[in-house]
């Protein structure tokens, strides 16, 4: 079974041969489905349910045998007063875990009813960092000001590979021969991270030939993708999205049944008395949890759910009613490319008006009124000692 081609995301040149669209066509799908199926003894009846044509998927897959239903839900009316997502929305959620859309759509019930959720981006930055070697500190510092001083040289040789990107910055690091330069870019309505990579890549090469530096990865973790850092808490990665809403007393204890003292409280032992003890980078209650389901159901890279989750909760009592805010410092979206391309998850972005050009900053917008509606509900359950009884009921 080893032995056969099909399995291998590269062919054998003998097999390319002749055979351009080989591992694209649903011929090719089903052959290597029907080898996984004889390799490991399982029959995969649903997974073969493939809606679309496998071709419209080969720049997102590779050895593509199928497609993985998720179950799709949404939240809404959820009323957004934002820069660029203004009204009111249904958002797509996917997802398997039982609760999490009844609990954020009770949240988003609430922000509608108190006249809806600010939402706006305030820093729009992609980042690559790559890594060089130099001869010692004094080259690594020599190499970075000559960077700082060519910088218009270095976004030419980067721009040159893309026609929505932007090289805005790139600020140097240096640790003993090393040197690493955490490139910022504007991306348009991509996501933006292959457009990064390929323009640093081309970049890093220039400053190699007028440094002297050698580029050791294009990617040197100090960008930081998909991990969890501390430099993207603060500065940023993507969109940073700042949304906020101010509930009425009457409202939030008539729908929530709980008083804006009791959640205030609830916000700052867990969210930042909790999180602080626990030296967690998230200082809020589920922020992952809204983010996961809206980027599987829109298309986006759920991995980058990890810099996402990094978000910070606050919630107070002004004049007698509950204030709540949430700060997310890395929202990696986009509305072109990607996963957008593919059939559901472009629908599931056209019920926001959200697919396109044009549209990447609305989304954000969106998903950041998607968290608070989801914070603000679980500490409300949290704080009024719901939680576990509505985990029972929903099947949790």
């Amino acid at each position: 079974m080893g032995q056969v081609n099909y399995y291998h995301a590269v062919p054998s040149p003998e097999m390319t041969q002749g055979l351009k669209n080989r591992g694209r066509t649903r011929e090719d799908m089903d052959e290597r489905r029907h080898a996984v199926e004889e390799f490991t003894g399982a029959r995969l009846p649903t997974i073969a349910e493939c809606p679309f044509d496998p071709q419209l998927a080969e720049k997102n897959v590779e050895n593509m045998i199928g497609t993985m239903p998720v179950p799709l839900g949404f939240v809404g009316p959820l009323l957004v007063r934002g820069d660029h997502a203004n009204g009111e929305f249904l958002v797509p959620m996917a997802t398997t875990e039982g609760a999490l859309i009844a609990s954020v759509n009770r949240g988003s019930s609430v922000i509608t009813a108190a006249g809806g959720a600010t939402a706006m981006v305030v820093k729009d930055e992609m980042t690559r960092g790559p890594v060089f070697r130099a001869r010692d500190v004094r080259h690594a510092a020599e190499a970075a000001r000559w960077v700082e001083e060519n910088l218009n040289e270095v976004r030419a040789a980067a721009e040159a590979t893309t026609r929505r990107g932007k090289l805005l910055s790139a600020t140097p690091y240096i640790v003993g021969r090393s040197l690493f330069l955490r490139f910022a870019y504007s991306t348009g309505d991509a996501m933006g991270m292959n457009m990064a990579t390929i323009a640093s890549e081309a970049a890093a090469r220039l400053i190699e030939a007028r440094t002297g530096t050698t580029l050791v990865s294009v990617s040197g973790n100090m960008c930081v993708d998909k991990k969890p850092s501390a430099l993207n808490a603060i500065a940023g990665r993507g969109k940073t999205v700042l949304a906020d809403v101010t509930v009425p007393r009457e409202l939030l204890e008539s729908k929530m049944h709980a008083s804006p003292e009791a959640v205030a409280e609830t916000c700052y032992r867990k969210c930042s008395i909790g999180s602080a003890l626990s030296a967690s980078l998230g200082f809020n209650a589920h922020v992952a949890n809204m983010l996961a389901a809206a980027y599987i159901a829109t298309g986006q890279d759920p991995a980058q759910v990890v810099e996402g989750s990094m978000g910070t909760t606050t919630a107070e009592v002004v004049d007698g009613d509950l204030y709540m805010s949430v700060r997310l410092p890395a929202i990696e979206v986009g509305t072109v490319g990607g996963g957008t391309r593919l059939p559901a998850q472009a629908e599931a972005l056209s019920m926001m008006g959200c697919l396109g050009d044009g549209k990447a900053v609305k989304l954000a917008e969106i998903m950041g009124a998607v968290v608070l509606a989801g914070e603000l509900s679980t500490l409300c359950a949290q704080a009024a000692g719901q939680l576990g009884a509505a985990h029972s009921r929903l099947g949790r």
